[in-house]
């Protein structure tokens, strides 16, 4: 067997299930051919040679992170909302008032795709430096057709211009535009099922998601809105149960959902609901800092139900300023009580579980595409304890080291 490229003298943290924590493979070796990983295994047990070798003297290697929910893609500012919080203001009043998703809404509108594009990509340096290989990346905050499409296109235009996967949602019902006040349910017929099946069509999405909550949209909109995600052919994720007991996490495991995002309140019925239908559980412990909250998500319920858990920034410019995917891992453990090597799991295999790319990325196993990250530490654990600390050596990804 020849290979394009052999990583040689590593130690690997595969992420495959096992007797080993983390995957782990002393002394290992990753064959590369073209985009793929072909062979992963003891450097000993190598069963060929390669154009290039790079002898890494001993570093880690893992799958290259995946952050499976962000809102990257925005114009404006809201740091005066931050300022208000401190003083004592709640999210949900800040919201009434016009501030909180309508001010973003605001602002987004009356960007243009380009410099949208250029401010996800400033926030996506961060990211980078930590080995993140994949970042999905929500819609939302434009609610018409036009400028909805707009900040998908600037999404598809981030990947381009970095290399790194970026898979776009669809989030059109986010919130309720102020031209549809009192009048939800006309914009979810009117504006977000026709997007659903027009970026279908364009393949500009690659999911649908909804924010499912007393202050946004009502399981019954939520509903027909899902209904339409599925006739179309694109799979559903769902905001669920963040600040109250909707039956968020039920009913997007009812359609076969990708993931329940955020469940802090979700209940027993739910979580039994998302074991049986494999939905994901995306723990967000950015903002749950941020917003104060101290309603835990129901980790242990999960845990003995066997919810796959993942990990992520909710990366957004209000409710969850965090731009890095470390930090949340750090969080997800000191908040949320997931042992390291779970939250590490959740920002790498979990964390394509809940894209629907466990084929893909996620983990070191031959066949899946050759996105990895070499990190100069000691152990994995490391990762996880230090805060502002990224040890990153480089990346590979698509077989291209960067």
């Amino acid at each position: 067997m020849r290979f394009d490229r052999v990583l040689t003298d590593a130690r690997l943290a595969t992420m495959v299930p096992g007797e080993t924590p983390y995957g782990t493979i002393e002394a290992g070796a990753i064959g590369i051919s073209g985009e793929r990983i072909a062979w992963v295994g003891p450097a000993a047990d190598l069963p060929g040679e390669a154009d290039i070798t790079d002898n890494l003297e001993g570093r880690w290697v893992t799958p290259a992170l995946v952050d499976c929910h962000t809102h990257l893609v925005f114009a404006g500012d809201r740091s005066d909302e931050y300022e208000r919080k401190l003083a004592g203001e709640s999210y949900q009043a800040i919201a009434k008032e016009g501030g909180g998703i309508r001010k973003t809404v605001e602002a987004t509108r009356k960007a243009g795709a380009a410099e949208l594009a250029a401010g996800a990509l400033s926030r996506l340096d961060a990211f980078a430096s930590e080995g993140v290989g994949t970042i999905e990346i929500k819609s939302g905050y434009g609610l018409t057709r036009e400028s909805e499409l707009t900040q998908l296109k600037a999404a598809r235009g981030v990947g381009l211009a970095s290399g790194m996967r970026i898979v776009p949602t669809l989030l059109a019902a986010h919130t309720i535009p102020v031209e549809y006040e009192g009048r939800s349910g006309a914009y979810i017929d009117e504006v977000c099922i026709p997007l659903v099946r027009e970026v279908a069509k364009s393949g500009l999405a690659e999911a649908v998601d909804a924010y499912c909550e007393t202050i946004a949209f009502s399981p019954e909109e939520t509903r027909r809105l899902f209904i339409a995600a599925k006739a179309a052919g694109l799979p559903v994720k769902l905001h669920a149960d963040q600040l109250s007991d909707t039956g968020g996490a039920k009913l997007v495991a009812e359609f076969g959902g990708l993931s329940a995002d955020h469940i802090e309140y979700t209940r027993a019925d739910g979580v039994a609901a998302m074991a049986k239908a494999g939905t994901v559980g995306v723990l967000l412990p950015g903002a749950f800092y941020a917003l104060r909250e101290k309603r835990l998500p129901p980790i242990g319920l999960m845990r003995d139900a066997g919810v796959p858990m993942a990990v992520a920034t909710d990366a957004n410019p209000g409710t969850s300023p965090l731009v890095s995917l470390l930090t949340a891992a750090n969080m997800a453990c000191t908040l949320f009580h997931l042992t390291v090597e779970e939250a590490f799991a959740g920002i790498t295999r979990e964390g394509a579980r809940a894209l629907g790319l466990s084929g893909e990325i996620g983990t070191l196993e031959a066949g899946k595409r050759a996105d990895l990250a070499i990190w100069d530490i000691e152990r994995p654990a490391e990762l996880v304890q230090w805060i502002g600390r990224r040890p990153l050596h480089g990346r590979v990804l698509g077989g291209e080291w960067l």
